[in-house]
């Protein structure tokens, strides 16, 4: 299936209370012209508008202006499955997906479903992982729990929720916090779910080709004031890689670290090649692709890595290792 024809998926996290489905019910009425199908990857706290969605094990229910909800307590690949062959057959129209998670889940295991079905990912474009924080309680979710922080860490764009109740300088704070966990993640306030929907919606976080930008601000500031679980960081170098030692390098890191690793994602100079080498992770699942001809442009290698207490200067030595 052509990248252009898959249905896009989005997937939805962010804490207790954070506004998720202030957001999500915002969009869901919105004139856009799109019709949405909802995965609620639920389990027992109420989501969606209770008049929108009936609750019950599983079950898909179409709503007044094209959009269809389901709630999940099973799999996530069966329902996405049941979907598609609905959708192949005719008998439900749409064309994107939102899952949104339950406020503790990880959404890790949601987007490796993507990569380790080849059904799912074959019909199915994973577009980006939305996680909204709530700038009044922000500071202190992050503070007590890890699920929070791994909510952060593998955003592609935080949405910054009740940004009218706090001060303008606190949400700077919470707003650099947020960044020294993920540079990789744009932050974007949000009131009452009140935000562009070109600003949720075709992200393309989980594109290959993406290009790798990185706060500037990030590179610059070094000083800590949380000691974060989850924290990122940076290898660059203007010297080529060798592949295979690279290949075997972060096959091993991979095995050992994978359930602490977050996202990870590079642009890479190997020897010998004329293209820029993407390639990007979630967990254990690794893929790569050619990017674009280096051309006339500085050759030079970037690499982030978030995750849970990753040895930084293991991974930094051994990249180091790794070059011509």
């Amino acid at each position: 299936m052509q990248q252009e024809e898959m249905v896009p998926v989005t997937i939805l996290t962010g804490f207790l209370g954070a506004g998720k489905t202030t957001l999500l019910n915002r969009i869901l009425k919105e004139d856009h012209g799109k019709k949405i199908a909802v995965i609620e990857n639920e389990f027992g706290e109420v989501g969606v508008d209770s008049e929108i969605i009936e609750k019950s094990e599983e079950q898909i229910v179409e709503m007044n202006n094209g959009c269809i909800c389901c709630t999940v307590r099973g799999d996530l690949i069966r329902i996405l499955g049941s979907l598609k062959d609905k959708r192949s057959s005719g008998a439900l129209k749409f064309d994107r997906v939102i899952i949104e998670t339950t406020g503790m889940a990880d959404p890790g295991p949601v987007a490796q479903t993507f990569f380790t079905d080849e059904d799912i990912g074959g019909y199915y474009l994973l577009d980006s992982i939305l996680t909204v924080v709530d700038a009044k309680h922000g500071d202190q979710t992050l503070n007590e729990f890890t699920e929070a922080q791994q909510q952060v860490g593998f955003a592609d764009r935080v949405l910054l929720s009740k940004t009218d109740l706090t001060a303008d300088d606190e949400n700077q704070k919470l707003v650099k916090r947020i960044r020294k966990m993920n540079p990789r993640a744009e932050v974007k306030k949000v009131n009452f779910g009140n935000v562009p929907i070109e600003e949720v919606l075709d992200i393309r976080g989980f594109n290959l080709n993406a290009i790798l930008e990185l706060d500037p601000e990030f590179l610059a500031d070094t000083h800590h004031d949380h000691a974060d679980e989850v924290e990122s960081f940076v290898f660059r170098s203007e010297k080529p890689f060798n592949g295979d030692k690279l290949e075997q390098f972060l096959s091993g890191m991979i095995q050992v670290y994978g359930p602490d690793l977050l996202r990870y994602k590079g642009v890479l100079w190997m020897k010998g090649n004329q293209r820029r080498v993407v390639f990007q992770g979630v967990h254990m699942m690794m893929g790569g692709d050619m990017g674009k001809p280096w051309g006339k442009d500085r050759k030079q290698s970037v690499l982030v890595f978030i995750g849970r207490k990753l040895p930084r200067d293991l991974f930094l030595a051994g990249l180091e290792q790794c070059l011509v």
